[in-house]
């Protein structure tokens, strides 16, 4: 008689406790690479108020806004690109966070966390609520200058976005996160950056509404109209004041979800990026 088949291996299940440990020391460490990074959170700062204070100004007796939700009367260039700016704090912080995931993907921690037992889903989705964290609070510090520059928003709007926050955060690290899955070194993402941001950015409702975008060139606004970011402004636009918009919610959403999919699949190990290159530890 042969002998008997070894019963199967037990699975081993990871402790509850151990995913909360994995979600806090993940959001932990990013905190303390943000304050120790000074540099960073100036020019996360710097940024937009350079926009708020000479280019608002600037340009407020040229760039009149008309009566358009959710504003009930006129309002000054300055409160009008409030909203865009606020966007652009999220999508500057997704990339630089994205742009330290491939230096982690390298020779940081995370390089150790993606050959972890715990899934790779899960750290992905950890980073990206790290990385949310830290642009809320940029938002909140940018909001706290603004108001001293008399863009004062309604006190309820400063606690109704903060889902707006959470969820255009989401999508905008979701869509840092797969563009840093493309890039073997820092320095080739680095340079892409700007050939992202910027186009995003000024091909959206951040700096003008798009029925003036309409006006002056129907194939610029049909551009503005495709381009994700443009429903992330207005999510955040109407949060500020109190008011839900449930198209830019749908659209933002759609899109957070289809970057959380597409990032998971390029970082896994058996398909996708990840496998063309023999893992993270041969991602060079």
């Amino acid at each position: 008689m042969s002998a008997p088949s070894p019963p199967p291996p037990a699975r081993f299940r990871l402790p509850l406790a151990g995913y909360l440990i994995v979600l806090v020391g993940i959001c932990w460490r990013e905190g303390l690479r943000f304050l120790n990074q000074r540099g960073r959170f100036l020019s996360a700062l710097v940024r937009p108020l350079v926009w708020l204070f000479i280019f608002a100004a600037g340009f407020r007796s040229v760039l009149g806004v008309s009566i358009i939700p959710p504003y009930e009367t006129y309002v000054l260039y300055e409160v009008y690109v409030t909203p865009g700016l606020v966007a652009m704090i999220q999508l500057f912080n997704g990339l630089q966070s994205s742009l330290s995931m491939v230096h982690d993907r390298e020779v940081g921690a995370m390089r150790i966390l993606l050959v972890s037992p715990y899934p790779r889903w899960y750290l992905l989705v950890c980073k990206l609520i790290a990385g949310i964290c830290v642009s809320l609070l940029q938002v909140y510090a940018f909001l706290a200058v603004a108001w001293f520059w008399e863009v004062e928003l309604p006190p309820i709007g400063y606690f109704t976005v903060i889902p707006a926050l959470l969820l255009t955060g989401l999508m905008l690290g979701a869509m840092g996160l797969l563009m840093s899955s493309l890039f073997r070194q820092m320095e080739n993402f680095a340079s892409v950056m700007n050939f992202v941001i910027f186009p995003m950015f000024f091909a959206s409702s951040a700096l003008y509404p798009l029925w003036r975008v309409q006006e002056s060139s129907l194939a610029l606004w049909w551009i503005c109209t495709l381009n994700p970011f443009t429903y992330a402004v207005e999510l955040i636009r109407f949060a500020l004041y109190g008011q839900f918009a449930p198209l830019p919610a749908l659209v933002v959403a759609g899109c957070a979800m289809v970057f959380l999919a597409a990032s998971i699949l390029a970082y896994d190990p058996s398909a996708g990026v990840m496998a063309r290159r023999g893992g993270p530890e041969n991602a060079k």
